[in-house]
């Protein structure tokens, strides 16, 4: 019996989504443990592609039970509009999707919030994707929040949300928005919203935790990446969750013993979406290369995604904070054209050279990345089936990446669809 968490080991956008889909074959429940709608997992079928936000990936599996943990924040119209989509596919969710009936929700005055706050930043901006994530998990931690069980208590919801408007209001007149949140619209919303959703809603922690005594597979699916956790990322500039191991028990109430593996999962190279420090990145013809031959990005703003070469300081900081055991290598077919292949393997601070990755921002603004420099393949690496039909000199990159980070690499992507993948030594 297997309980793997499959997580993102970068900045986010590593993707999780095809990987997540790739491995539902092998688990009964797939659980998102955090996040919101913020987040977007690409799924390629043949020629049709589908952007997931809250849902998990293992939902076009028809034996997979996919579970929205309590760890997530919940837009409920972003929620059916997702259904209704999945739908039409012709994909079953009945008796399929459970949504925690704990999980807090994104109210409209969230999204208006979040979006008030970072016009008022200037230069300072995070690079939210003003989805109202932030500001949904302030109220959660303040213990005024509203949760999805509480769509379907009038009372209940008339008196927290009638609340929370007043305090937003005296906040948006002190940022200066013209902005107005009306109570009783938000209130009507999302009580049609939960008579939808009610079929939905249920105690996801029993739920699973029942499955894993029964001994069935259980996959927990992060979204964003380790280096934009709250506690642990280039903080101020992180997401407003846990994306690491330990938000996964936090998120979806199974405990820590029962996790079997950690999947870390990265890109060939580098990228980030929205501010903050990036070592490797590339403002120059490479990095430009890199991002139109990735097609780099985001799922669901939109926004170019800065790129660079891969920062294995980076990743063995993420291999040790969330216990990485197996590590998955996407879009390794974006550096076949490459005549050289960059890693950077020590950071210079302050004319020190160090494999430690700092947190003080101050220091990692001003980082300089030291690069092992490796020859290009100039080799098309889609049509491998197995890691040793690859070229002699991928293989030597993908070797010095294991030997650096003392982690085994299961599972290598060379393209956006299934067949495009190449699994080793799974258990």
């Amino acid at each position: 019996m297997t309980v793997r968490i499959v997580l993102g080991a970068q900045w986010g956008d590593e993707g999780k989504g095809k990987i997540v889909d790739l491995l539902s074959d092998r688990t009964r429940w797939v659980a998102r443990y955090q996040g919101g709608a913020n987040a977007g997992h690409t799924l390629k079928f043949d020629d049709t592609e589908f952007v997931l936000h809250l849902i998990p990936s293992g939902i076009f599996h028809k034996d997979v039970h996919c579970i929205i943990g309590n760890g997530t924040v919940i837009d409920p119209e972003a929620l059916l509009s997702e259904i209704d989509a999945i739908k039409k596919m012709g994909t079953e969710l009945e008796n399929r999707l459970f949504v925690s009936e704990t999980a807090h929700v994104i109210l409209p005055y969230h999204k208006i919030l979040d979006q008030a706050q970072e016009a008022s930043m200037g230069d300072q901006k995070i690079g939210t994707t003003g989805r109202g994530i932030g500001p949904a998990y302030v109220h959660k931690i303040s213990r005024v929040g509203v949760r999805m069980m509480d769509l379907l208590d009038e009372d209940a919801l008339r008196d927290k949300i009638t609340a929370n408007a007043n305090e937003i209001n005296i906040i948006l007149n002190g940022l200066g928005s013209p902005e107005k949140i009306e109570a009783e619209p938000a209130i009507e919303q999302m009580l049609a919203a939960g008579k939808k959703l009610k079929p939905y809603l249920t105690d996801t922690v029993d739920l699973l935790n029942e499955a894993y005594i029964d001994g069935q597979p259980i996959m927990l699916e992060g979204a964003q990446g380790s280096l934009l956790d709250v506690d642990h990322g280039t903080y101020p500039y992180v997401t407003s969750s846990s994306p690491t191991s330990g938000g996964a028990c936090i998120g979806t109430g199974l405990p820590p013993t029962s996790i079997t593996n950690v999947m870390g999962i990265t890109k060939a190279y580098c990228t980030r979406v929205g501010n903050g420090p990036f070592p490797t990145e590339l403002l120059d013809e490479t990095g430009e290369e890199l991002r139109k031959i990735g097609h780099e990005f985001g799922a669901t703003t939109g926004r170019p995604r800065r790129c660079g070469w891969i920062d294995l300081v980076a990743l063995r900081y993420a291999v040790r904070i969330n216990g990485i055991n197996e590590i998955a290598l996407t879009k390794l077919d974006v550096l076949d054209q490459f005549e050289e292949i960059r890693l950077c393997t020590d950071y210079t601070i302050d004319g020190r050279q160090t494999r430690h990755f700092p947190l003080n921002l101050k220091q990692l603004e001003v980082v300089k990345p030291v690069y092992a420099t490796l020859p290009g393949w100039k080799q098309s690496t889609v049509t491998a089936t197995v890691r040793s039909g690859l070229p002699k000199r991928t293989q030597e990159y993908l070797g010095f990446i294991e030997e650096y980070l003392q982690v085994p690499i299961r599972i290598i992507s060379t393209g956006p669809k299934r067949s495009q993948t190449i699994v080793e030594d799974l258990k």
